[in-house]
């Protein structure tokens, strides 16, 4: 049985996106990947950039509100900010949590080529995250 996995972060728009495009790639066929936030922001197109230089197309995501999941019954529930950590609403669910606070590239300033790097370094760390998340749970 395939397992459930959430991603959560408060807009939805950029970490768990970028999370779940890491999971759903490591994970092949063996999990089913969501990702919300406790606010929707959209999809941030600095995020599928990133993502598409990696190989990895997530242009197609939608940014997605925790309500829209509360029927589903998962397995893992990785929140990827404190925000979301400390703010998500309960919902009954025998998932294992999860919690890693990776920075919010969306904050970066400074030029172009600054805010870049921001997104490239966060986008490295969420994927050897999730590579060890998928290695060790699924």
């Amino acid at each position: 049985m395939e397992k459930k996995i959430l991603v959560l972060c408060t807009g939805n728009s950029c970490r768990s996106q970028i999370a779940e495009g890491y999971l759903r790639y490591f994970a092949q066929n063996k999990a089913e990947v969501y990702s919300a936030g406790i606010e929707t922001h959209g999809v941030n197109p600095k995020a599928i950039a990133t993502m598409k230089e990696d190989g990895i197309d997530i242009s197609r995501h939608t940014s997605n509100n925790i309500d829209e999941y509360k029927n589903i019954d998962f397995d893992f529930v990785i929140t990827v900010c404190d925000n979301a950590r400390e703010n998500c609403p309960y919902f009954p669910t025998k998932a294992k949590v999860f919690h890693h606070n990776f920075q919010d590239p969306a904050k970066a300033t400074g030029k172009q080529e600054e805010i870049d790097r921001q997104f490239r370094n966060v986008r490295k760390e969420i994927k050897n995250y999730c590579e060890k998340f998928i290695r060790e749970n699924i």
